[in-house]
């Protein structure tokens, strides 16, 4: 018997059933595959429905669509500055600059295209998805701008240091720097951004090498023992009697404490004290006691003609540099009744010797020289006569450099001077010590005619026709000065006089040439003068002068014969035309 005899007869019947459904049921499930790929076809150029992207709804849009509407409602939140903030100050990071953007085209990749995917469709049909957009960094441009905006926020550690002010001990504290870790920072902000738009930077402060306590202790310690007091200095006189004998004197902390100098090595503090500068202090401080009998040079008087006086010179007493600076330092050391040094004491010799005041006394007058006074009397005269006082009697001895404002002193109403008129800067002023230019004008033609070097001198502005052309000098304290150096081998006496309207200054010495010839070239480069009205207070009429220059000569004569010859040229500027309005 087959298989097929033991089917029943409804089994035989129920076989094309069978197969119809089965067909039925394929049929279906094609139709159903197609609806479904063709859904996946019609929505895979759409995002789901209801898809959000970073709060933006999307849904149903093409992708350039999606993308611009993203764009569109993101583009001023992703623009909105990054603050970081360092030590409590805060610096903004433009996203552009630093390299952070919002990826538009990432955010919607995959949310379209086709996709058999049955939670792709559902999405598609149901719903979409809400996500956050993406972004791109650009880390390098990003510590780029990182460091750009916070290196300056660096701090170096300031280091403290101890100083003196006179004999006060200053201490100045040492203060630590800041250093920003700008890798964290960028770290930070690649990782948390957009979410996180301020960032606190991570700080170290980096330390001083000069700590507190090195400076405490070195003020402490080293320092202010060397200020703690003065030094008493003793010596004797060997001149002296008595109580005169012994002679003593203290040196003040401040002026020992410009010969301390305080070096910082490596944040270790030291003090050295200069030995030659405590030695010049305490030399000073000596003069200064009015304790020591001072070297008197030798003088010369002029007792009439040709007859020439010398007035001994005298030593004194001083205390022996050698050695001084080294017991000062050592003094400066100790404390109370131990800084105490006994010096030695020497003879002072004057630098200018009765022997060699008698050697080169003068013989004779060598030159002399007049200008004559604009009038008489007022402040203007009283200035040079004040001045003339002053020159009148004045030494010059050999290889010696003289200068009149040395000679003079600074000219104040102390001394007996008043304001008269000067130049300055090309116009008529006044001011204490005016006229005195006549006698250094004076003085300078003596100079010129005796044969001495002439070392400086400045002609006026403008030229002044009581003097002669091109051969004048002004004078003004300090730097305007009139100096010459004595090279004629004597000693120089220089007298100086006002009679009547006369200006006087004569040299007496010895003529190293017989004569001395001045010269003088045409005016040249003449410049006219302008006009001036001027209407501010103080203002002094001038009136009007041309400007030229002029060469001047001078020739040296021995034995009829000119042995030497030199020359300057003097430049005059235009004296302007100036009217004054402010009454």
């Amino acid at each position: 018997m087959t298989d097929h005899d033991s089917w029943t007869e409804d089994e035989v019947l129920d076989r094309p059933r069978r197969g119809r459904t089965l067909l039925a049921v394929a049929f279906v499930l094609m139709v159903l595959a197609g609806l479904y790929a063709a859904a996946a076809l019609y929505f895979g150029d759409k995002v789901p429905a209801d898809t959000r992207i970073g709060g933006v709804a999307i849904g149903g849009k093409t992708p350039s669509e999606a993308q611009q509407a993203l764009e569109d409602e993101l583009s001023d939140e992703e623009a909105r500055p990054v603050t970081v903030t360092v030590d409590g100050k805060d610096v903004e990071l433009e996203p552009a600059d630093a390299g952070l953007s919002y990826d538009y085209a990432g955010s919607v990749d995959g949310l379209t295209g086709f996709s058999l995917n049955p939670v792709d469709l559902w999405h598609h049909v149901r719903g979409g998805v809400e996500r956050d957009v993406e972004v791109a960094v650009d880390e390098q441009a990003l510590a780029d701008a990182v460091d750009a905006k916070t290196s300056m926020l660096d701090k170096e550690p300031v280091e403290g240091k101890v100083t003196l002010e006179g004999a006060t001990v200053k201490k100045t504290a040492s203060k630590p720097g800041l250093s920003v870790d700008r890798d964290a920072v960028v770290e930070s902000i690649a990782d948390e951004w957009p979410a996180q738009r301020s960032f606190d930077a991570p700080t170290t402060e980096p330390a001083p090498q000069l700590t507190q306590a090195e400076i405490d202790r070195f003020a402490k310690d080293d320092l202010e023992p060397l200020v703690a007091g003065p030094v008493t200095v003793t010596t004797t006189d060997p001149q002296g009697e008595g109580e005169d004998k012994t002679i003593s004197f203290t040196v003040p902390a401040d002026q020992l404490a410009g010969a301390i100098s305080i070096k910082d090595d490596k944040g270790k503090l030291s003090a050295s004290v200069d030995e030659a500068k405590v030695a010049k202090a305490t030399l000073s401080a000596g003069s200064s006691s009015g304790l020591f009998r001072e070297a008197k040079d030798a003088g010369v008087v002029h007792r009439g003609g040709s007859d020439f006086d010398v007035t001994p010179s005298s030593t004194g007493l001083e205390l022996k540099a050698e050695g001084l600076g080294a017991d000062i330092d050592a003094a400066m050391k100790k404390s109370g009744s131990e800084r105490t040094v006994t010096a030695r004491a020497q003879e002072a010799k004057p630098e200018f010797t009765t022997a060699e005041a008698k050697r080169t006394l003068p013989k004779e007058q060598i030159s002399t020289f007049t200008t004559y006074l604009p009038d008489t009397g007022g402040v203007r005269t009283n200035n040079i006569k004040i001045a003339a006082r002053r020159l009148d009697g004045a030494y010059v001895a050999p290889g010696e450099t003289f200068s009149l404002n040395q000679q003079l002193g600074q000219r104040t109403a102390a001394k007996g001077y008043q304001k008269a008129g000067v130049i300055s800067g090309g116009r008529l002023t006044n001011d204490y010590g005016g006229g005195i230019s006549q006698l250094s004008t004076t003085l300078f033609n003596a100079v010129f005619f005796s044969g001495a070097k002439i070392e400086e001198f400045h002609p006026h502005s403008f030229y002044i026709s009581r003097y002669p052309e091109g051969r004048e000098a002004t004078i003004s304290w300090p730097d305007v000065d009139n100096r010459f150096t004595n090279d004629t081998g004597a000693g120089i006496l220089i007298s100086a006089s006002v009679r009547g309207n006369e200006v006087t200054v004569t040299f007496h010495g010895r003529k190293k040439y017989d004569e001395i010839k001045a010269t003088k070239s045409a005016r040249k480069n003449i410049t006219p003068p302008k006009t001036i009205t001027d209407n501010t207070k103080g203002c002094v009429p001038q009136s009007p002068a041309p400007g030229f220059s002029v060469d001047i000569g001078r020739q040296f004569i021995k034995d009829g014969k000119t042995v030497k010859s030199s020359s300057f040229t003097t430049r005059y500027i235009p004296q302007d035309d100036v009217t004054c309005t402010n009454a």
